[in-house]
């Protein structure tokens, strides 16, 4: 009786709005809710690379069903940037560097607990080239990470020592840039790293969540979005965005 009760006031209610704001104003309020990205934002697009899709060293899951979105999503956006994995042969994330070592194993490094991937995205080959279908024409700089060979990097802004910048935060700073919308792979890596340091360095943040994928290692992309959520991380879809 008291859920029927609920229902029949929420109801009411609602026949009281419409009937005093008009259908044509109620449609207007619920479109005024999508975020229209200023001249103060950019998106980031995060290792869209062959390495990260079907056929690739290390594939995401569906990694390749990011691309159209983040293409659409594009023209929204007067200011993107693209990151690129960009690693060494014999890299410290590999797992082949370390004889007797498998893959998704880890490792402590000098900055601490260092997971080990296939090789993947090694400069200049095919493999970490970026995906022939991403179609990004306001995008200005590349951003390349996980070229110094001792150090991974997961995040656009910093490498996994958290004391090596790579540039990007003071580049988006001197654009004016206050606001970063965050795609790509894997959600529970690279993009959340990215989108947590950037909460870090004061901008705020949006993951758009159908725009990534994850690789879901022992329950990391949960882990990740609890991270992610308690630092302020604004969780969003693509269609919260308001067309270009």
């Amino acid at each position: 009786m008291q859920f029927t009760h609920r229902r029949t006031l929420l109801k009411t209610a609602g026949a009281g709005l419409v009937g005093s704001l008009g259908l044509g104003l109620i449609g207007n309020v619920f479109a005024a809710a999508k975020i229209k990205p200023a001249g103060s934002s950019a998106l980031i697009v995060v290792d869209v690379q062959n390495c990260f899709v079907d056929g690739g060293t290390l594939p995401v899951s569906k990694g390749a069903e990011v691309v159209p979105i983040i293409n659409k999503l594009a023209g929204a956006f007067e200011n993107i940037v693209v990151t690129q994995d960009w690693h060494t042969q014999g890299h410290a994330s590999f797992a082949t560097s370390y004889p007797g070592k498998k893959v998704f194993e880890t490792t402590k490094l000098s900055y601490g607990t260092q997971v080990l991937w296939p090789d993947h995205c090694v400069q200049g080959t095919d493999d970490a080239a970026l995906h022939k279908d991403l179609k990004l024409p306001t995008a200005q700089v590349i951003v390349r990470k996980g070229y110094h060979k001792a150090v991974d990097s997961y995040s656009a802004f910093e490498e996994a020592d958290h004391k090596t910048a790579t540039g990007l935060a003071g580049y988006l700073k001197q654009r004016g840039i206050k606001t970063v919308f965050v795609t790509g792979l894997a959600t529970d890596f690279c993009v959340a790293w990215t989108a947590m340091d950037a909460r870090k360095l004061g901008f705020e943040v949006y993951v758009i969540e159908d725009a990534t994928r994850a690789i879901d290692l022992n329950g990391s992309l949960a882990a990740a979005w609890k991270a992610m959520s308690a630092k302020g991380v604004k969780r969003i879809q693509s269609g919260d965005i308001a067309s270009a």
